[in-house]
């Protein structure tokens, strides 16, 4: 019997295709991993239900972060790590981002933000030791954000004003926790993308794949969030594409989808067209939104050659007063355009890894999450911060880790018994 996904063991016995966890690999993994969601949450966005002061968000959020460390820390304490290029580029990240801050340009929450990236990659080396190219930690990444849009579903079930306010165009918004629309169509986007490539895979079940995508799709729905729709499709499409040649699942299921997709695009065009829109007009639509005045004011502002290499220092990812949402850009005024060479470095070496590895189910969950990451970062900044964009690439890094090679047997030495010399050339009859 294979397990499900939200509560289900990462073992399944001994049936075909089922995953068996890795020996020596602590159960409390999961919980380090969870923390490092907590964490990347964030503390601004919607109203809640329960008013929050932003000041016990941040602090419940950093806690989160400085227990997935020391956790993380207790469980290898003999500091063994893997190499990992990834997490080498975003160790070397940190140079840039210091640099830039210790000018304080932007204030003392440059040098707070850098602490939090360090100790956010510190821990992401102590996890390396366990990734060993296995599904344990999409398990844990689904069950993780499955638990956060289990939040937004409730505060949706108690307060459907809040959840669903006029200032964010009645979008769906997180009431208990103050989750934007772009937060929650990414968790759900991610978690159906994954739970899909589970199923082809013979990995869970079909009442169990339900259970997370019928929900999560509803959510993604009700928040109207564009940029988590195509890179649900586009990372869908390129990762069932990577599994066409050797899995007859992928190929029915490819069909499937794209039958059904024109199907849906000819009945229900004007439906989907006013979704996409979201009631706006043509020229919002055709500047993102506002996104590209600020982008060309972004551009236009002088700056020193430091500041062109090494950024302004990490900020809230805003430029004048207003969300940059363009993780390149974001990068570049926070990290200069050494931060910029650096998170592209992150994607091409992640992207030929993945190329370069043969078909298989943990290399196509990696290249969903790879692509969708890369689709995203033109409307939404992060990843040049600890944020779930890098929590995703770093699963992504997990999956394409070759297994740790295994421990040869070693058969102890048996002790020889000592002849006397004056009996060693005798004959034995």
């Amino acid at each position: 019997m294979r397990g499900g996904l939200p509560g289900g063991p990462d073992t399944a016995g001994t049936q075909p295709g089922a995953e068996q966890r890795p020996a020596g690999t602590p159960k409390a993994v999961w919980i380090v991993w969870a923390l490092l969601g907590l964490n990347t949450l964030g503390s601004a966005g919607a109203k809640t239900i329960v008013t929050l002061p932003r000041s016990l968000i941040q602090m419940a959020t950093m806690g989160a972060l400085v227990s997935a460390f020391a956790l993380a820390l207790v469980l290898n304490l003999r500091l063994r790590i893997r190499p990992s290029a990834f997490v080498f580029l975003l160790t070397l990240l940190l140079v840039p981002s210091v640099i830039s801050s210790v000018n304080l340009e932007v204030g003392f929450g440059a040098l707070f933000r850098c602490t939090r990236l360090a100790l956010f990659i510190g821990t992401l080396w102590l996890l390396s030791r366990w990734w060993d190219g296995s599904l344990r930690f999409v398990r844990y990444h689904i069950r993780m954000y499955f638990a956060a849009l289990g939040s937004v579903a409730a505060g949706l079930a108690i307060s459907p004003g809040t959840a669903m306010p006029e200032y964010y165009g009645g979008r769906l918004v997180g009431a208990l926790w103050p989750l934007t629309p772009p937060q929650i169509g990414q968790y759900s986007a991610v978690i159906i993308g994954l739970t899909v490539l589970l199923l082809l895979g013979r990995r869970t079940t079909g009442a169990g794949a339900a259970v997370i995508i019928v929900p999560a799709f509803v959510l993604l729905a009700m928040t109207h969030t564009r940029t988590a729709m195509l890179g649900l499709l586009i990372g869908l499409a390129l990762a069932i594409g990577s599994l066409i040649l050797t899995s007859a699942a992928a190929r029915r299921f490819f069909a499937w989808a794209v039958l059904c997709a024109t199907v849906a695009a000819v009945v229900f065009a004007s439906a989907l067209q006013a979704w996409f829109m979201r009631g706006q007009s043509k020229e919002n639509f055709s500047n993102l939104t506002g996104r590209a005045k600020v982008w060309d004011a972004l551009l236009a502002e002088p700056r020193t050659i430091p500041e062109k290499v090494f950024g302004v220092g990490l900020g809230d990812k805003s430029f004048g007063g207003l969300p940059i949402d363009n993780s390149w850009l974001a990068v570049y005024n926070e990290q200069g355009l050494l931060g910029v060479a650096l998170v592209a470095a992150i994607l091409v070496v992640l992207g030929g890894v993945a190329l370069l590895r043969p078909p298989s189910l943990p290399r196509a969950c990696a290249i969903f999450l790879i692509s969708y990451v890369a689709i995203s970062s033109y409307t939404e900044a992060g990843l040049g911060d600890a944020s779930p964009y890098l929590l995703h690439l770093a699963l992504a890094a997990s999956l394409l880790a070759a297994p740790a090679a295994a421990t040869p047997l070693t058969t102890p030495a048996v002790p020889r018994r000592r002849i006397p010399r004056w009996d060693r050339n005798r004959e034995v009859i």
